[in-house]
C-alpha cells in the first residue's frame, strides 16, 4: 500500500474517533447533577441496535441509586425483551465539580465521566458476552436532563475502533 491511501485510512479512522467535547453544553439547562438524578429509583427503557440499525434487543431497567457523600452507588435490575435478567451495581466517585469515576464488576478498570450543562459523556470498556464467547467493547455513553426529570441516554459500542451499534435509552425517576 502507498502512502497516500494509507494516510488517507489513517486520517479517515481517527476522525471517527473525534467527537463533540461536554463542554459544549456548559449554557444547556436543565443542569444534571448525577448526586441528585441519580438518588432514588429510576426507571428507564431502552434498545440495542446493530451497526445496520436493526434492533437486536429491547430492555427495562429499574435502578436503585444512592449517593453518601461523593460515593454512589447504582445498582440497576435489567429485564430483557427474551426474559433474561441481568444485574450490574456501579460504584461511583465524584473527584471533582464535574468529573466523576465509576467501576462495575463487568467494566475494564475505570470508567471516567464528566459533566457539563445538561450533558454527561462516560467513557468505559465492558465485558460484554455474546453467545458463548466476551467481547470488551469500548462505550461512548452520553446522557442529556431534559425537563420534567427524564434524562435520554444514547451510547455508542466499538471494537478496534468500528462501530458496532448503538444503545438507545431513557430514564425517569419515579415520585421521590
Amino acid at each position: 500500500m502507498s502512502f497516500k491511501p494509507m494516510a488517507l485510512l489513517t486520517v479517515a479512522v481517527l476522525s471517527g474517533c473525534a467527537g463533540v467535547d461536554v463542554n459544549h453544553y456548559e449554557d444547556e439547562r436543565p443542569v444534571l447533577k448525577l448526586e441528585e438524578y441519580f438518588n432514588g429509583t429510576v426507571d428507564g427503557w431502552g434498545m440495542f441496535q446493530n451497526r445496520d440499525g436493526r434492533v437486536v434487543k429491547r430492555f427495562k431497567v429499574v435502578v436503585d441509586a444512592s449517593w453518601e457523600g461523593d460515593q454512589g452507588v447504582l445498582d440497576e435490575h435489567f429485564t430483557y425483551s427474551d426474559g433474561t435478567k441481568q444485574q450490574r451495581i456501579w460504584r461511583l466517585t465524584k473527584t471533582g465539580e464535574n468529573d466523576y469515576t465509576g467501576m462495575a464488576d463487568d467494566v475494564i478498570g475505570r470508567a471516567s465521566g464528566r459533566v457539563s450543562g445538561n450533558a454527561l459523556q462516560w467513557i468505559y470498556t465492558l465485558s460484554l458476552p455474546v453467545g458463548e464467547k466476551v467481547y470488551q467493547v469500548h462505550f461512548d455513553d452520553w446522557m442529556y436532563l431534559q425537563e420534567d426529570d427524564v434524562l435520554l441516554n444514547r451510547s455508542v459500542m466499538r471494537k478496534f475502533g468500528f462501530r458496532l451499534g448503538e444503545v438507545l435509552l431513557f430514564f425517569k425517576r419515579r415520585d421521590q
